[in-house]
C-alpha cells in the first residue's frame, strides 16, 4: 500500500513510494504541510474568540458554546478522552458551525479546532464522514463554502481538509469541479507557500484516478500546473511537481494530450538531466513509460527530438539504487531506438514542427531532403507551413527561430509556383522580414538569406 507519508519521506524504500497506480485510502493531514501554515495555527490557536457576543448575537447557541470552550487550547492529551467519548458531535459541531459562520475570525478557530482534532489522530475523519450519512451536503459543503471567503488562512486549511475528506471515502465529492478551479486560480499567486501547498494536495487527490481526469478537464488547470514546473528549480518542489504529472500520465486522455497541450516531455528531460535527487529522476522516467505504454503514437516522436534517447543511454549506465529505475530506462530506451529505426526523416521533421523544437538536425541542412519534402508542407491546407509560420511568430528561442528561417528559405526556394504566395497568406513573408534586425546574428543571417531566397523566385 502505498501511504502518504511515504510521498514526503526521502529514506522510504522507492518500491513502495511508487507502487504503480495504488491508490490513498487513509491520508495523513500532516502530509499537507508548510512552516507558514504552522505558524498561522499558533497564532491563531492562541487568539480570543468572543463566544459570548456571537451568543448574544444569535449567531451560535450557548450549548455550542460551552462544547468549544471545553476543547479550546486543550493539550492532545488533554483532547484525547474528550474526542474517544464525544468525538462524532464534536465532528458534528465543527461542520454546523463551519456552514453558518461567516466571521473570519470564528471560522479561522474551528478550523484550528478541527485540525488539533485531527492532528496525529488521522483515523478521526471519519467521524467527519459518519455525520454525512445523516445531514445532507456533509462533510464536503461546509469547506467549498469556506473557500468562497476572502482569507488566505481560511482557503488553506479548508483546502487541506476537504482533501483529507475526500481521499478518505469512496464517495465522490461532487463539488470537485469547483474545488479545481479554485485551485487553478491559487497555482497561480505570487505567494510561494499557497503555490506549494496546492501542489502538495494535488499530490493527495491525483491518486484517485477519477479526480486525476476532472483536473485535466478544468480550464488552464493542467498549464499552470506545467507552467510552474517550468520555473522551478528547488529539488522537492521540483519532486511534488513531477509525481503530480507522473499521476496525471496514468489517464489514457492525458497521456495522449498532454505534451502536445504544454509541451511537457522537454521539460521533463531537461530537469531529468539536473537532477540530484534519485526519486526525481524515478518519476520522470516513470512518467516517460506510461506516455509510451498509454499513447506511443502521440509521445514517441516528441520524445526523439527531444533527444531522450541520448540521456536513456547515458542513464543506463549509472549505478541505481532501486532495480525499478533501470527497468524503466531500458523499457524506454528499447522503444525509443524501436521508433527511431521505423521513422522516416520526414517524419521526425515534422515532429520537430509539432514540438516547435526545431535545431539543425541533418534535415534541415539536406538539399536532398527539400527537394523531396519542400512541396509536402503545402499538404492538408499547408498545415506544416502554418506551424512553420506559428512557430516564427511565438518562439523566443533564437536557435528555433534562426532554423524557421532557414527553412522558409528552403521552401520558398523548391516552391517556386506558390511558394511566395503561400508564405505571404499566412504571414511568414512579413514576420521573417522582421527577424532581419533581431538582436540575434543567426537569426538575422538566416532571415536575411530566406528574404533574398524569396524575392529572388519568379512570381
Amino acid at each position: 500500500m502505498l501511504s502518504n507519508n511515504t510521498l514526503k519521506k526521502e529514506g522510504e524504500s522507492d518500491a513502495i513510494l511508487f507502487a504503480r497506480n495504488d491508490l490513498v485510502h487513509d491520508v495523513k493531514v500532516t502530509i499537507i504541510s508548510h512552516p507558514y501554515l504552522d505558524d498561522m495555527l499558533d497564532k491563531i490557536r492562541t487568539k480570543d474568540i468572543p463566544w459570548e457576543e456571537y451568543k448574544h448575537a444569535g449567531l451560535i447557541t450557548e450549548d455550542e458554546v460551552a462544547m468549544i470552550k471545553h476543547v479550546e487550547n486543550k493539550s492532545m492529551a488533554d483532547l484525547t478522552p474528550i474526542m474517544a467519548e464525544h468525538g462524532l458531535y464534536y465532528a458534528a459541531l465543527y461542520l454546523e458551525l463551519m456552514q453558518k459562520l461567516a466571521r473570519v475570525d470564528a471560522l479561522q478557530k474551528v478550523l484550528v479546532l478541527i485540525h488539533d482534532m485531527l492532528d496525529d489522530h488521522e483515523e478521526r475523519i471519519s467521524l467527519f464522514h459518519d455525520v454525512g450519512k445523516k445531514v445532507t451536503d456533509f462533510p464536503f459543503g461546509p469547506f467549498h463554502k469556506a473557500l468562497r471567503i476572502s482569507d488566505e488562512f481560511i482557503g488553506i486549511q479548508s483546502s487541506k481538509i476537504l482533501t483529507l475528506l475526500i481521499c478518505s471515502t469512496p464517495e465522490r465529492d461532487i463539488d470537485i469541479n469547483e474545488f479545481f478551479r479554485w485551485m487553478t486560480f491559487q497555482l497561480q499567486s505570487p505567494l510561494q507557500h499557497v503555490v506549494d501547498l496546492n501542489i502538495q494536495i494535488l499530490d493527495a487527490l491525483f491518486h484517485i484516478p477519477e479526480y486525476r481526469r476532472a483536473f485535466w478537464d478544468t480550464t488552464h488547470a493542467t498549464d499552470s500546473l506545467v507552467n510552474i514546473l517550468k520555473k522551478s528549480s528547488a529539488p522537492q518542489k521540483v519532486y511534488e511537481l513531477t509525481f503530480a504529472i507522473w499521476l496525471l500520465s496514468f489517464d489514457n486522455e492525458v497521456a495522449k494530450n498532454l505534451d502536445r497541450r504544454c509541451q511537457v516531455i522537454p521539460t521533463l528531460i531537461e530537469l531529468a538531466k539536473s537532477a540530484v535527487k534519485e526519486k526525481v529522476i524515478r518519476v520522470i522516467i516513470a512518467t516517460f513509460r506510461n506516455f509510451i505504454e498509454k499513447a506511443p503514437a502521440e509521445n514517441m516522436s516528441a520524445m526523439l527530438v527531444a533527444k531522450l534517447l541520448p540521456l536513456c543511454e547515458h542513464l543506463s549506465t549509472r549505478k541505481w539504487a532501486d532495480p525499478e529505475i533501470a527497468d524503466d530506462i531500458e523499457f524506454t530506451q528499447n522503444e525509443l531506438q524501436r521508433s527511431f529505426q521505423s521513422l522516416s526523416t520526414f517524419e521526425v521533421y515534422v515532429s520537430e514542427l509539432e514540438t516547435g523544437m526545431l535545431q539543425w538536425s541533418p534535415s534541415h541542412l539536406s538539399e536532398n531532403f527539400w527537394k523531396q519534402n519542400a512541396t509536402r508542407l503545402n499538404e492538408n491546407n499547408q498545415k506544416l507551413l502554418r506551424q512553420l509560420a506559428r512557430i516564427l511568430s511565438a518562439s523566443p528561442n533564437p536557435v528555433v527561430l534562426a532554423v524557421a528561417c532557414h527553412d522558409v528559405g528552403q521552401y520558398v526556394k523548391y516552391n517556386s509556383k506558390d511558394g511566395r504566395k503561400n508564405l505571404e497568406v499566412i504571414g511568414a513573408k512579413q514576420r521573417v522580414m522582421e527577424l532581419m534586425t533581431h538582436q540575434d546574428s543567426d537569426v538575422r543571417y538566416h532571415a536575411l538569406s530566406a528574404t533574398q531566397k524569396y524575392f529572388a523566385m519568379t512570381s
